[in-house]
């Protein structure tokens, strides 16, 4: 019996997932342990991904592959017309773009990215500013490119990338509303923390050993499966990797543990988004995450809302004081749970985005994110951005940064070609909020189970309610079934009260 066109879709768009999964796995070698010698040649080899990539999914065949799926919609079942939505949603995206664009996109990101780690340790922005605008004249074009396929903005069709059917009239508000509240919430916050023990930093040195040891503990505590995955160093901490083999990478500072390990948690919780996602329908578009909200959301319920958690922290404390014990001085009041609380939930403004706290966290993004449409519009050149950037920090947070190392060069994002991604770290924050307080509501022993350092009830429900759906559903859709109703920053806000005022 011959296959269906939309059979035949499926073969081909197997195939396409894997080319992904290898660039992606290429992608992580490059940022995170090959030599700088090889920077040249990983670009012409993501490149050339990428072009074989385009040219499958824009071929003559996919076309009219699709048009025959289409007519035929009403034989689809399960998950099969979700999986052809997708479907069509990469094809429209990807026909609107060229592939000499794609493949010089794809060149100058590479690029950009490698120039990107030397300027950055250096503080030199001057450096790399040239590469990165070749980065953001590529990116407008292929944004503008999408857009008018898909009749949206320039920066919608961006946003749209890492955020399916995000738009900038629905986030508007929402930061606008944060914006206004959390100025207020965070004098109200450092008022309150006056008045308690300040916390007491744990001294070192914290052997780089030792931490990547405690770092795998709780990994494997949490579900990870280091047969499926594995622990690396990069400049910037990520989570790459395929669903089957995901590559988890952090830095390390000997005189502070901390950071280091919620990074290690953080990006644990996007594995094991990954790890969950529904395995018979690996290599489909519907098999794959619900847009960037959604896997920020996963990260950061695993750091901020678990393991930030007085639960947690009491069942960690010993592992971390034990972890270090042949190190150093590991006893006294600063492994206690209460100061280990106290620590983690400490409210300070901070240049450095990926080391910020809940409270202030919001403004980085906010920030990020009207410069980046600022750039992308034409409001702002590159040679203004340092500038714009101290401005933005000082106006939100009273800081100004020392150098362009704490300030434009922190994040490899833009470096990297990801415009339009970062509204979805606070988004994804809120959804944190919203799945958090409803798995608990649903299952309450998943907090008992938190501070016996048993996180199975938590992962059931989540692979139930999110990691097992891959893209079945819009993420309001999975959202309202999840938790009842869609994204209510309400219920951020709430979490941040009793958390730092109860």
């Amino acid at each position: 019996m011959s296959e269906t066109p939309y059979q035949q879709l499926e073969r081909r768009f197997k195939r396409l997932g894997a080319l992904g999964e290898a660039e992606a796995v290429l992608h992580w070698d490059m940022s995170a342990i090959m030599p700088r010698g090889g920077a040249e040649a990983r670009a012409e080899q993501l490149a050339e991904l990428k072009a074989v990539r385009h040219s499958l999914m824009t071929a003559a065949e996919t076309a009219d592959l699709i048009a025959a799926a289409e007519a035929d919609a009403d034989t689809l079942a399960g998950w099969q017309p979700a999986n052809f939505r997708e479907m069509k949603r990469r094809w429209i995206k990807a026909t609107a773009l060229s592939e000499d664009l794609v493949v010089a996109l794809s060149k100058a990101c590479s690029v950009c990215e490698t120039i990107w780690r030397t300027a950055r340790a250096d503080a030199d922005f001057g450096a790399v500013r040239p590469a990165l605008e070749e980065v953001l004249n590529l990116t407008r074009q292929a944004g503008q490119a999408k857009a008018e396929k898909q009749g949206l903005s320039l920066y919608d069709a961006l946003l749209d990338d890492f955020e399916p059917d995000g738009r900038t009239a629905d986030i508007d508000p929402v930061f606008d509303a944060l914006e206004d509240f959390l100025p207020d919430f965070l004098g109200e916050v450092l008022d309150v923390q006056a008045l308690r023990p300040g916390p007491i930093l744990p001294e070192g040195p914290f052997p780089e050993d030792a931490q990547k040891a405690l770092g795998i503990q709780f990994m494997e505590a949490l579900g990870f499966d280091f047969d499926h995955g594995r622990l690396d160093i990069s400049l910037h901490p990520f989570c790459g990797g395929t669903p089957d083999d995901v590559r988890i990478t952090t830095r390390y500072d000997e005189a502070d543990f901390t950071s280091s390990l919620m990074g290690v948690l953080h990006e644990t919780g996007h594995a094991l988004y990954e790890r969950g996602l529904p395995k018979p329908w690996r290599g489909q578009p519907v098999g794959e995450a619900l847009g960037m909200s959604m896997h920020e959301s996963q990260s950061l319920l695993v750091e901020m809302q678990v393991c930030r958690s007085k639960g947690f922290l009491g069942y960690a404390a010993p592992i971390m004081r034990d972890a270090f014990k042949g190190d150093l001085k590991s006893g006294g009041p600063a492994w206690d749970q209460g100061n280990l609380h106290r620590l983690y939930t400490r409210v300070q403004p901070d240049f450095i985005r990926v080391d910020a706290d809940e409270v202030t966290y919001p403004a980085h993004v906010i920030l990020r994110y009207r410069l980046e449409r600022a750039l992308l519009e034409g409001d702002m050149t590159l040679n203004d951005l340092p500038g714009a950037w101290n401005d933005g920090m000082q106006k939100m947070l009273g800081l100004t940064p020392p150098s362009d190392r704490e300030g434009c060069l922190q994040d490899l994002h833009w470096y990297d070609g990801a415009w339009g991604y970062f509204p979805t770290y606070t988004l994804g924050a809120m959804t944190a909020a919203q799945l958090f307080a409803a798995a608990k509501k649903a299952v309450p022993e998943i907090e008992a189970g938190i501070a016996e350092g048993n996180f199975k009830p938590l992962f059931r429900w989540l692979k139930t309610n999110v990691h097992g759906k891959g893209s079945l559903l819009t993420a309001k859709q999975l959202l309202i079934e999840a938790t009842g109703k869609s994204l209510d920053p309400e219920v951020f806000k709430a979490h941040l009260k009793t958390r730092y005022l109860a």
